[in-house]
């Protein structure tokens, strides 16, 4: 299985899943990532306004913020190679990287087929 880090922006907590105005990217990701650790895959998230330290001890991170800066963020590494930058891997991908079963397609274990509350509504 694939160690897998990933290096993201300030957010205003350790998921980005907190405030009034929540990215549904970062809502995705975030179960994405739980869905791993449920399958016994490797994952660790840095966020840099609270872990800026693992950001310094990590030479491709540091380079990677000289070259493009914040704005460049998030940083993918999988074994400390970089594997995505820009954007946050989808389940397939990240699957793929922990050495995981592919991904079934419409993720029913989420209730996509009928919504993200199983058809309920959101609040």
């Amino acid at each position: 299985m694939g160690a897998i880090e990933i290096f993201e922006p300030a957010l205003c907590c350790s998921t980005g899943v907190c405030g009034p105005d929540v990215p549904q990217e970062l809502v995705t990701f975030s179960a994405d990532v739980d869905w791993l650790r449920t399958r016994g895959g490797e994952v660790s998230r840095f966020n840099l306004a609270g872990e800026p330290t693992a950001f310094a001890e990590r030479p491709a991170v540091v380079q990677f913020l000289r070259v493009s800066g914040s704005q460049g963020l998030p940083l993918v590494l999988v074994d400390g190679a970089v594997a995505m930058t820009g954007r946050y891997p989808d389940r397939s991908q990240l699957a793929r990287w922990a050495g995981l079963a592919p991904v079934p397609a419409g993720r029913p274990e989420l209730g996509l087929a009928t919504g993200c509350c199983g058809g309920s509504g959101c609040s």
